[in-house]
């Protein structure tokens, strides 16, 4: 029988850095993308459908505040929400990846009438948004700890980008390039919280359950962009 005894910190982190394998990074679609692979179609797929997730990472972060009592907390995550929207309608992540879109071919009426979005794209991200609206907030907080594992790869991304794809400037890049930094240091503060938070062995196996879950959101919606991209 399992022990109910709280994981000790070490452990408990261990647990959520161990679920890095099972992080969109190692999926195929992404494999040869960062070798060149993509043609230009799969590239604007791409870019169309993740900007389905990339709107709706807002209304996920107000969930996570809603849900959650801790003032402290709430404040710090405010800021996810003004990062990804802006504080105007010309700045923020959400803009710098619609000019992403763009750089790719895409007009950006296409990208915002969604009419490439794949269903299993909307099905995974309408998911990961109903369980932050749903689940205790750490458990929601805790799903976002991806971030330990994105910086890095944002990083090789804009290096093979930019090798590999010609018509691809560094300015286009620039929701990568802005995000490195940023991410390194929210996945820092999104695991002190978790660990602070969860306490009990139960709310532990619980964030741990959660990170998995959004490891198998990302790869859900990588899988439906390649079936996507397959269909002309």
């Amino acid at each position: 029988m399992q022990s109910m005894q709280p994981m000790t910190e070490q452990a408990f982190v261990a647990e959520l850095k161990g679920l890095s394998h099972r992080y969109w990074g190692t999926h195929p679609f992404h494999h040869r993308m960062h070798a060149g692979e993509l043609s230009e179609h799969e590239l604007r797929i791409w870019a169309a459908n993740r900007w389905y997730y990339q709107r709706m990472l807002p209304q996920k972060d107000a969930a996570i505040i809603s849900n959650c009592p801790v003032p402290g907390v709430r404040r710090q995550w405010l800021d996810r929400i003004v990062y990804h929207d802006g504080r105007t309608e010309n700045e923020g992540g959400a803009q710098r990846w619609l000019r992403l879109c763009e750089a790719v071919g895409l007009d950006r009426a296409e990208v915002l009438d969604e009419r490439h979005l794949a269903p299993g794209v909307r099905f995974a991200v309408d998911a990961y948004v109903n369980f932050a609206r749903t689940r205790p907030w750490v458990e929601a907080v805790a799903s976002g700890l991806t971030e330990m594992f994105s910086g890095h790869l944002m990083r090789r991304r804009v290096g093979d980008m930019l090798a590999r794809y010609d018509w691809i400037r560094s300015q286009d890049l620039e929701y990568f390039t802005t995000r490195i930094d940023a991410v390194s240091g929210e996945g820092e503060q999104t695991l002190a919280l978790v660990v602070e938070h969860a306490v009990s062995r139960q709310q532990q196996d619980a964030a741990v359950a959660a990170l998995a879950f959004k490891c198998d959101v990302l790869w859900s919606m990588l899988s439906a962009i390649e079936d996507a991209a397959a269909k002309r």
